[in-house]
């Protein structure tokens, strides 16, 4: 694939913000919420796991895919690089801080140590976005970006020395994913959301989910979150590229089958898809705090009802975590202003403040302030996330 072009900027009036976005995001944040609740009751049924391992393989790659594509303007000026330090890096640090905390006296778990270079739970993606925006540029000046990200996330997959610091090992597997979302043009997308490959979707889903329930008890499902190299799951060196080109395959293709089931039209929760870092951010606490207590310990919760009732409950609480009032409510520590903490040069002239304006820093859990997508590194006021798992947690 050839490097990525550079977006024409032009002024925000010039761009009007496209709801398939929002609602990829919100519908995407919800599979997150939904896969994290699964991950406290599947144990034992072969179903419920192997919808997970399908879920945990494109629902990561969805966000990072658009984060990439709206880092396509990203570059070092001075309100852009303000942007993605109040954006995601003061974030990180904040929640991987209150993370540690609920899980030190809430959990009882994980020992006392406090650590920023090692990510827990669903902070990962926040360190990780912080560097793939960083590299944006550099993918710019190579002639074949996505096999040379490839090529260093199959390295990583057989380097077990790389340790588990700023979870590096997630950084570089994922890496393709972003880089392919810097070189997407707006015709991808409208490429895969045609009637056809909508029809085509569901019996790709129907197959992976069948691959995925026959493969469960044949091998981990550990290679769905990409934080660990081939050794240290038991496997020969060799099969850590081989899973690599494998998932990252898998991911594209349902990424695409997931995109086109998505509406391209405004709907009821377009505008949640616009708050979706507060979801990404907050629902770890819920689904912790609800293990921590052992509500989720009931037998009854682990059949198909009980799972069921799970799923709803995580789907509505994602929902709710979404609004508007919330965001409000918690705009301080996810999206702080900090003026005071940058000279007068980083901070945009009002004029400039449209280019680009409308996703935040672009990383593809939410979206800013602004009037349209644009390129989605401009200033908008939050920073997007995934996956949430934002993210892919481990079970």
């Amino acid at each position: 694939m050839p490097a990525p072009r550079r977006p024409v900027e032009s002024g925000g009036a010039a761009h009007q913000r496209d709801p398939f976005f929002d609602n990829a995001k919100y519908l995407a944040i919800v599979l997150v919420a939904v896969g994290h609740s699964w991950a406290t009751i599947e144990n034992g049924s072969r179903t419920l796991s192997a919808a997970y391992d399908v879920v945990y393989v494109f629902h990561m790659p969805a966000f990072i895919i658009i984060s990439g594509y709206f880092s396509r303007n990203f570059d070092s000026r001075p309100d852009r690089m303000k942007r993605l330090i109040t954006g995601v890096a003061v974030p990180y640090v904040i929640f991987e801080t209150a993370y540690s905390l609920f899980r030190i006296h809430v959990g009882h778990s994980g020992g006392d140590d406090i650590s920023l270079l090692s990510p827990w739970y669903l902070t990962w993606f926040l360190c990780a976005l912080f560097v793939w925006r960083l590299t944006a540029p550099v993918w710019r000046l190579v002639r074949h970006p996505l096999p040379v990200a490839l090529g260093i996330a199959a390295l990583a997959s057989f380097t077990p020395a790389m340790g588990s610091d700023l979870e590096l090992q997630r950084v570089l597997q994922f890496l393709p994913c972003f880089v392919l979302g810097l070189c997407l043009r707006p015709e991808h997308f409208r490429l895969v959301r045609r009637r056809s490959v909508r029809i085509a979707a569901a019996p790709v889903f129907a197959a992976a989910l069948a691959l995925a329930w026959w493969s469960e008890p044949r091998t981990t499902s550990a290679w769905v979150y990409r934080n660990s190299a081939a050794q240290d799951l038991g496997a020969p060196w060799w099969a850590g590229p081989v899973m690599v080109l494998a998932l990252f395959a898998a991911s594209v293709v349902l990424t695409a089958c997931f995109f086109a089931w998505v509406p391209g039209r405004r709907t009821w929760f377009t505008v949640l898809g616009t708050g979706t870092l507060c979801g990404y951010l907050l629902h770890g606490f819920l689904i912790k705090g609800a293990l921590y207590a052992g509500w989720l310990d009931a037998a009854w919760l682990h059949r198909p009802l009980g799972a069921l009732l799970v799923t709803v409950v995580a789907a509505a609480g994602m929902t709710l975590l979404c609004t508007g009032p919330v965001r409000r409510a918690f705009r301080g520590v996810m999206e702080p202003r900090m003026e005071w903490a940058f000279r007068r040069e980083a901070v945009p002239a009002t004029g400039e403040r449209g280019q680009g304006a409308g996703h935040g820093t672009g990383t593809g859990i939410s979206a800013g302030a602004g009037p349209g997508h644009g390129s989605g590194s401009g200033s908008g006021s939050e920073a997007a996330i995934p996956a949430v798992a934002v993210g892919a947690s481990a079970r």
